[in-house]
């Protein structure tokens, strides 16, 4: 097998254990409670440490490898994931734990954005990169459905601290492989960080992050979230003026002007609102309604996962053949049908009623891989770090809106601690998260239109916004 495969193997596995960790720990908080004698605060701060730290830097990390070299900072970004999951599985007291899982998100914030800019520079050929970035998508789609599942079995099988520890020889097998097959890393020379950019665009996506982890626990008009609202608006403002004004911007805010590239985004955008939220709410239907326990609730959603991935894989043809915008515009509608379907579920529904819908959820989902290589293809090759960066940051806050507005919908709706009355707000809810994801279809059909789909975009060709 050639070194760029051997390359893709490596950034595909970091990846997936970045991603893993977004959501493996939930299904083991009540193991985690009973064996450190947790509080409902340091509970709360397990997940969103690392959610805070990954959200908030991943800007900052995909700049950072633009100018330092991707490899060199795959390597930092791995070597402290790996040592901070050591430092979680083997942590004995909450506090250790915590701060254990900020750092997991630092690392995860210098991985992940790297990743995809290695795909970028390894596979020049636009054929090949678009297979890649689907293989890559493929694993990623895994990673969302194995994470509950996988913490369930090893928290209640063997010890929850393995959910942290099964990260070490999967991070050696990555160090190992990408040591022998990344290529040297190219520091650009006369590249200066900047770094009041740095600092406010990661206070922005701190203080956004915060609010809507925090938010629903606090009260939405608590001193607290609203100070925290504030500071983000005005952070991000103050970001704005000194990217526009900067002779070395951390980004380039042209970028913004290319539609592929804007609407890509918030094509991206749509899926992680749809993808985040029916993940969150139909697991919390499957145990309530259904009496899932939280490992069969995980398991629930592989068969939706594995066709997620499965379509992930092939969906680059796909929009060779018909075109990105309408492949991305067909999925978000699959999606969008998938959610209506799940919203005729009653009290006298079993899992193979929602199973179809969940088939068609997936391969809704696996069809917006190609929109990755579109939105890192948009760009100067020299920015893709940070518009790999800019990429995640739209999955991760768009996913934290989908939890956070459906969540708010939902108890709203819900006027009784009944069955029925959760039903009831259930599906209201998936009908309104239908609702939005939809809007992402004429998006899809206008930002992407008459684009060559994974072609590549060369210098010349580009939005003369980019160059």
């Amino acid at each position: 097998m050639r070194s760029r495969w051997w390359v893709l193997a490596a950034v595909s596995l970091a990846t997936f254990m970045t991603y893993l960790d977004n959501n493996v720990v939930n299904v083991a908080l009540p193991t985690i409670e009973q064996d450190l004698g947790l509080t409902l605060a340091g509970l709360e701060w397990i997940v969103s440490g690392y959610i805070l730290a990954f959200a908030g830097l991943l800007l900052a990390g995909g700049r950072l490898a633009d100018v330092f070299g991707l490899r060199v900072m795959f390597f930092i970004g791995l070597a402290v994931f790996t040592a901070s999951s050591v430092a979680a599985g083997l942590a004995g007291s909450q506090e250790t734990l915590i701060a254990a899982r900020v750092v997991q998100g630092v690392g995860a914030a210098l991985v992940t954005p790297t990743s995809l800019a290695l795909i970028r520079a390894t596979f020049v050929d636009a054929r090949e990169r678009a297979t890649a970035v689907g293989i890559w998508g493929a694993v990623s789609a895994l990673a969302l459905a194995v994470g509950p599942l996988t913490g369930g079995l090893l928290s209640e099988n063997i010890s929850w601290g393995w959910i942290f520890l099964i990260n070490l020889p999967i991070g050696v097998v990555v160090a190992v492989i990408a040591a022998v097959a990344l290529p040297a890393s190219v520091r650009t020379r006369g590249v200066r960080i900047d770094v009041p950019g740095v600092l406010s665009s990661s206070l922005a996506l701190f203080a956004l992050t915060f609010a809507l982890i925090e938010g629903e626990g606090e009260g939405w008009t608590s001193g607290l979230i609203l100070g925290s609202f504030a500071l983000a608006a005005v952070a991000f403002a103050t970001f704005l003026v000194i990217e526009s004004r900067s002779r070395q911007p951390m980004i380039d805010l042209r970028l913004f002007r290319s539609r592929v590239f804007s609407g890509g985004l918030l094509s991206m955008g749509m899926w992680a609102f749809g993808v985040f939220g029916i993940y969150f709410f139909t697991a919390i239907y499957l145990q309530s309604a259904l009496g899932f326990s939280p490992t069969e609730a995980g398991a629930g959603f592989v068969p939706m996962a594995l066709l997620m991935a499965a379509v992930a894989v092939f969906s680059p043809q796909l929009a060779r053949r018909i075109g990105t915008g309408p492949s991305v515009a067909a999925g978000l509608a699959l999606m969008v049908v998938a959610m209506a379907g799940l919203s005729n579920t009653g009290v006298g529904s079993t899992y193979l009623d929602l199973l179809p819908w969940f088939l068609i959820f997936g391969a809704g989902g696996g069809m917006l891989v190609p929109l990755t290589d579109v939105i890192i293809g948009a760009v100067p090759a020299d920015r893709a770090g940070v518009a790999s960066g800019t990429l995640n940051v739209s999955r991760e806050v768009f996913g934290l809106l989908g939890i956070t507005i459906l969540g708010a919908i939902l108890n709203a709706r819900q006027t009784a601690p009944t069955m029925a009355a959760f039903l009831d707000a259930y599906q209201f809810t998936l009908l309104i998260a239908a609702a939005i994801v939809l809007v992402g279809v004429p998006v899809a059909l206008y930002a992407l239109r008459k684009d060559r789909t994974v072609e590549t975009v060369t210098q010349d060709e580009r939005d003369p916004a980019l160059v």
